[in-house]
């Protein structure tokens, strides 16, 4: 069986380009140079002389092993919204409920934010994320954003706000009504979480 040999540069997301398909390889190698043998049936990519990884030739596209992808990748990738809905079941109704609806439209694109609400249970025990989420269903904004401020201000156990006009004011202001004395108010033109886009405490908080 003929082989051919060529070289190629491991890129940042893990993949080398042999012909017109993408191999993964295993991420410590990234950046790395490393030694391709290719047949017509399989691929064999050696770093200094070992052996590091095989796949079963592909004429074109992209082949991806998830093995090879760093560990907190990995894990960002198991942790789907069957995990989170199962996750979030164990802390609590109020829990449960803040990641259905995170996850009710767009499940995929607004995953991070839910790992994120599920990642203070490591921060603040379940009895206050559960707390947390409870009131920030009460307020009409159960985001990640919502939920860790209402942490961070210790004010999860505080009365939940009054319905009617005098609860009026917490409602229109979500959040900020709760805990706007305690942490800085949102910046104008800041974007929501439940806009699809977690920020970068939600991903830290996910891991």
């Amino acid at each position: 069986m003929l082989a051919r040999w060529s070289q190629a540069t491991v890129g940042p997301d893990i993949h080398i380009k042999v012909g017109r398909t993408l191999y993964s390889v295993p991420w410590k190698l990234i950046g790395r140079r490393v030694d391709v043998r290719s047949t017509a049936t399989m691929v064999q990519v050696f770093h200094e002389s070992e052996l590091v990884k095989t796949h079963a030739a592909l004429e074109q596209g992209k082949r991806t092993d998830r093995g090879d992808y760093p560990p907190e990748k990995i894990a960002f990738q198991m942790r789907t919204p069957i995990w989170c809905r199962g996750q979030a079941s164990q802390v609590g109704d109020a829990c449960r409920e803040v990641i259905d609806q995170l996850l009710e439209v767009n499940a995929l694109y607004r995953l991070r934010a839910a790992q994120g609400v599920l990642g203070l249970r490591k921060m603040y025990g379940d009895t206050r994320l559960e707390a947390a989420c409870r009131k920030a269903v009460a307020v009409g904004d159960p985001s990640y954003r919502t939920v860790k401020g209402i942490l961070v201000a210790g004010t999860e156990t505080d009365p939940e706000p009054e319905t009617g006009y005098a609860g009026a004011s917490a409602f229109l202001h979500g959040p900020e009504g709760l805990f706007a004395a305690t942490i800085p108010l949102q910046i104008p033109g800041e974007v929501h979480d439940d806009q699809g886009h977690a920020d970068t405490d939600a991903e830290e908080a996910g891991r």
